[in-house]
């Protein structure tokens, strides 16, 4: 069902194309209602408009704050047309139609990625324009509601379709958008006051994205995917994509982790390959070819495919090597003209100019089945101070420099998670076993397929949590590692102790543990 539209109440703070619509409105001989600044727009484009205060027949008031917030306002929105009472008392109180509203709110968000003022914030807060909207898209069946610029282009074809009408379609489905706009809008001053209030989890909480757009399918062809953008200003959407095919589902968790991998290193030379969302290689160097080529050499098998992640710009000969081998993506911040040139050999790499720092969020959360879990982002970082040294043989500086790397990697992988290092390069890396033997077991086999005994003697082993009992580190001293770095905390520690201090083993807790499911 059509219906036809005599008068529309506009009221936007973002201006850019509303003189093409405009002229479309004007086509079909609607009345115009404004207020403020966009009632001085539309008469300056020369245009017949009525201003809000002429209509209501009542002043702005509260240095504006109040304005649209008036019966004559919202009666003449949320009337049912066909509703005698309603009718009767429209009529009594001389309160005249308005079906089509326009409204887009306060610029909040850009005022939030700003960092503006307390004050200045409070002033963005939109009152009068949410109220409207909502009036207008609770009475979809006789009005007509425009919450964004991204509409204006389907209201003119709808218009033009009926002859200065919409059909209830169109109406329904702005109403949706409208809804949704008003629950995002509503979202970001919440969550803004609850960072104001440093509550960290309020008794109700919302989480609000918008849609950067739809992916081929998610995890799975079978499945549907699409990606948002949830962190205002500063988020892993805001990359730029330099080449390639589009992103998958799969490429942006596989990415995301070789990123904030690599934001661990702030200085030298970092390199970070990612498959299934585990690393299998990682280095950190004084020279860019060399640190790439350490975390390939760590498993070149396990490469093929993956995610390439770097702290530092890529320069032609890196790029050179790079497309020897198969990879979905690259990431960089920084890439230059050479290397862009070697890299478009292979078209369907992806390669992703990131930001220079690492993108911090102050939750992490996780949707289970109708359950929201919430928690801090795993942000801390080690240093030399924080071990605690439980053997008899102290680590060597060089060991403690290890001891750290492998630990920084050890950080990103599936639990249970083992990583065994030498030099600043991975080695072998255990991932995502139920038993932590199972993962120094498999840490062991990858360090003796692509790396001899003689190089991987005397390097360190890492583990996300602590060792149960002593037949993991055997399996690793057996190898050849010199040092270890866990959390402690196992009933079973002192056992674990003596046997490193059996085989002439140093060891280090940290006293925190790093499981990543």
């Amino acid at each position: 069902m059509t219906k036809k539209i005599s008068r529309c109440l506009i009221s936007v703070s973002d201006k850019t194309g509303l003189d093409k619509l405009l002229k479309e409105i004007k086509k079909y001989d609607i009345e115009i209602i404004s207020t403020g600044g966009t009632y001085e727009f539309i008469k300056s484009k020369k245009y017949d408009c009525i201003e809000i205060s002429e209509f209501t027949n009542f002043p702005e008031i509260l240095d504006g704050r109040v304005k649209t917030l008036h019966p004559n306002i919202h009666g003449g929105i949320l009337n049912i047309r066909d509703n005698k009472n309603h009718q009767g008392q429209i009529k009594k109180h001389n309160i005249k139609n308005i079906e089509l509203v326009i409204v887009n709110l306060y610029p909040f968000e850009k005022k939030l990625s700003e960092n503006k003022s307390f004050e200045e914030m409070i002033e963005n807060i939109d009152i009068g324009g949410p109220s409207m909207l909502r009036s207008a898209a609770k009475n979809f069946s006789d009005v007509t509601v425009i919450s964004s610029i991204n509409y204006y282009d389907d209201l003119i074809k709808e218009l033009n379709m009926h002859g200065g009408a919409t059909s209830i379609e169109f109406r329904k489905k702005m109403a949706n958008e409208t809804f949704n706009e008003t629950a995002y809008y509503d979202s970001l001053i919440s969550n803004w006051f609850s960072k104001e209030n440093k509550i960290k989890f309020p008794n109700k909480q919302t989480i609000s994205g918008k849609l950067v757009g739809k992916l081929r399918y998610g995890e799975n062809p079978h499945q549907t995917g699409a990606l948002y953008s949830v962190i205002n200003n500063n988020n892993f959407s805001n990359f730029d994509q330099l080449m390639g095919k589009e992103m998958s589902y799969n490429n942006y968790l596989d990415a995301f982790n070789a990123f904030e991998l690599i934001s661990e290193f702030k200085n030298g030379f970092a390199t970070a390959i990612i498959k299934h969302n585990n690393p299998c290689g990682c280095s950190y160097e004084n020279d860019g070819l060399k640190s790439y080529l350490n975390a390939f050499n760590a498993d070149p098998k396990s490469a093929f495919g993956g995610v390439v992640a770097f702290n530092f710009k890529i320069e032609e000969n890196l790029a050179s090597e790079l497309v020897k081998t198969f990879y979905e993506v690259i990431l960089a911040p920084d890439i230059s003209k050479g290397a862009i040139s070697t890299l478009s050999n292979k078209k369907n790499l992806r390669v992703i100019k990131t930001s220079s720092t690492k993108i911090k969020g102050n939750l992490d959360y996780k949707i289970l089945g109708g359950v929201l879990l919430s928690q801090d982002n795993n942000e801390f970082s080690l240093n030399k101070d924080d071990l605690k040294i439980v053997t008899n043989k102290k680590p060597s500086d060089k060991e403690f420099e290890d001891l750290l790397f492998a630990e920084r990697v050890c950080k990103h992988v599936k639990s249970n998670a083992i990583v065994i290092a030498k030099n600043n390069k991975t080695i072998g890396i255990g991932a995502g076993q139920t038993s932590r033997v199972a993962s120094c077991k498999i840490a062991v086999d990858n360090s003796l397929e692509f790396t001899s005994t003689k190089d991987i003697a005397g390097s360190v082993a890492a583990s996300d949590a602590f060792f149960p009992f002593a037949d993991g580190i055997m399996k690793l001293i057996d190898l050849g590692v010199t040092s270890i770095i866990q959390p402690g905390g196992s009933i079973k520690d002192k056992e674990v102790i003596e046997e490193a201090n059996k085989r002439n083993v140093s060891m280090v807790f940290t006293n925190r543990r790093n499981f990543k499911h």
